[in-house]
Order: C-alpha cells, then sequence, then structure tokens
C-alpha cells in the first residue's frame, strides 16, 4: 500500500534491549479532510527517513501488521520505501516486489446514457 502527504513529525530513533530499533514518523494527507498519520520504520530502514524534512512532500509505501498481547489487538503501519517530490528515492528491500505487481490502472465508470427511455 501507499500513502501521500507532508511530514509533519519526525521522532527520534527508539532502541530497545532486545537490539530491536524503530522510528516513528507522522505524515499529514493533502485530501479535503487531511489526516495525521504514523507510520514505522524498523531494523535497517530507520535511516531512510533522515533524508527529509518537516514540511517535505513524500510518498510512503507500506506494510499493515497487526498483533495481539494480552487481549489487546494492535495495528502497525510500517514503511519500506520512502519517495520525495523530486528524484531523489530511497527503496527498501522489497522494492523489487512492487514493480513486479503493479497496480491496474485506475478506471472510472460512469453509468451508460439511454436517451430511448420513456421516462
Amino acid at each position: 500500500m501507499d500513502i501521500t502527504g507532508r511530514i509533519k513529525l519526525i521522532k527520534d530513533e527508539q532502541s530497545f534491549p532486545s537490539g530491536f530499533v524503530k522510528r516513528e514518523f507522522v505524515i499529514t494527507t493533502e485530501e479535503q479532510y487531511p489526516q495525521d498519520i504514523q507510520l514505522e520504520l524498523i531494523k535497517d530502514k530507520t535511516s531512510l527517513i533522515s533524508n527529509y524534512n518537516t514540511g517535505d512532500p513524500i510518498k510512503v509505501h507500506f506494510n499493515i501488521r497487526g498483533s495481539e498481547y494480552n487481549g489487546r489487538y494492535f495495528v502497525n503501519l510500517q514503511a519500506w520505501k520512502l519517495e520525495g517530490a523530486g528524484a531523489a528515492t530511497s527503496e527498501g528491500a522489497a522494492a523489487p516486489q512492487q514493480q513486479a505487481a503493479s497496480a491496474p490502472a485506475a478506471t472510472s465508470f460512469a453509468p451508460p446514457v439511454d436517451d430511448d427511455l420513456p421516462f
């Protein structure tokens, strides 16, 4: 999946005793009703956001991850590729999969026009 918007916040990298590392950031979508969406970069991907600043336009490719812990459910949006508005691109390991499985072009469907109707 992917989402576009402007970077609102970039948090500091977090390290855990287990060796796990993550970095969270927030983008604001640019639509009629803007949404603030928090995403995370994990492990070796945490440096991908270093090339960007607050306010930069960005396209984020991400996976949805869900888990359960003690009867509570959690959803994380894990980014794996970031694209800026310019030519600069930061690719993750899953980028070749995205090229191989490109999404079909969006089409709009209009109702057929039939002028022979009696009403």
